[in-house]
């Protein structure tokens, strides 16, 4: 196993759970356009997909409806998507374990950075990410690899050096596209064997994994 020099991380369900948050958006954005409700497992299995994607997966619609419902979805996280989230239990201490070795942070995700970063700063965690690439930085979204390269290239590292932690085949993807390691973690929706046509160093129950390997 290399002697990682940059961590990579996804965010919903890689660090934090914000099944919560997500599912009170959509519910209210749905109600709110005149659509019909959906299962909350509809909306679980789009969690970690560009949000366009997601939207209309959800809707059944247009790209131009997608749009439309984003819009009114958006203030609705404004006001809950940040309250309904919270980080998996030794997320944070991983983290700081992780930079204690030396190893820079990067947090790379298709949900928008700004509200990852009020999840930090709120939790007073600010110290534990020294990056955040999200989906309001105008780079492609996962499964293309842009946003880890952009990240890579920031922290100066060799992509042998480098490690993409995520929980879905999104970020199995964006990891292969990328040309980097990528481990597994099973705290989200999608199942270990989901991953087994994707190239991955490890299969972790959680991210704290990542200090005992």
């Amino acid at each position: 196993m290399n002697d990682y020099r940059l961590y990579l991380f996804d965010f919903d369900y890689t660090l934090a759970n914000s099944e919560a948050g997500i599912l009170k958006c959509f519910h209210l954005a749905l109600w709110g356009a005149g659509y019909p409700d959906v299962a909350d497992d509809a909306i679980r299995r789009t969690i970690g997909l560009p949000m366009a994607d997601a939207v209309q997966q959800i809707i059944k619609g247009t790209k131009e409806e997608a749009r439309a419902f984003i819009e009114a979805y958006r203030p609705l996280a404004d006001r809950y998507m940040t309250e309904g989230t919270v980080f998996f239990p030794r997320a944070l201490e991983t983290l700081r374990a992780l930079k204690k070795r030396g190893a820079g942070i990067a947090i790379v995700s298709n949900k928008t950075g700004s509200r990852i970063q009020e999840k930090f700063d709120r939790d007073g965690a600010r110290d534990c990410v020294d990056l955040i690439v999200g989906s309001d930085e105008g780079i492609a979204p996962k499964p293309a690899p842009d946003g880890l390269c952009h990240a890579i290239k920031r922290f100066g590292v060799p992509k042998d050096a480098a490690l993409y932690t995520g929980d879905s085949t999104v970020d199995a993807a964006a990891a292969a596209h990328a040309g980097i390691d990528f481990a597994a973690v099973l705290t989200g929706a999608t199942r270990a064997d989901a991953f087994s046509i994707y190239p991955h160093v490890l299969l972790l129950d959680g991210v704290e994994g990542l200090l005992v390997r």
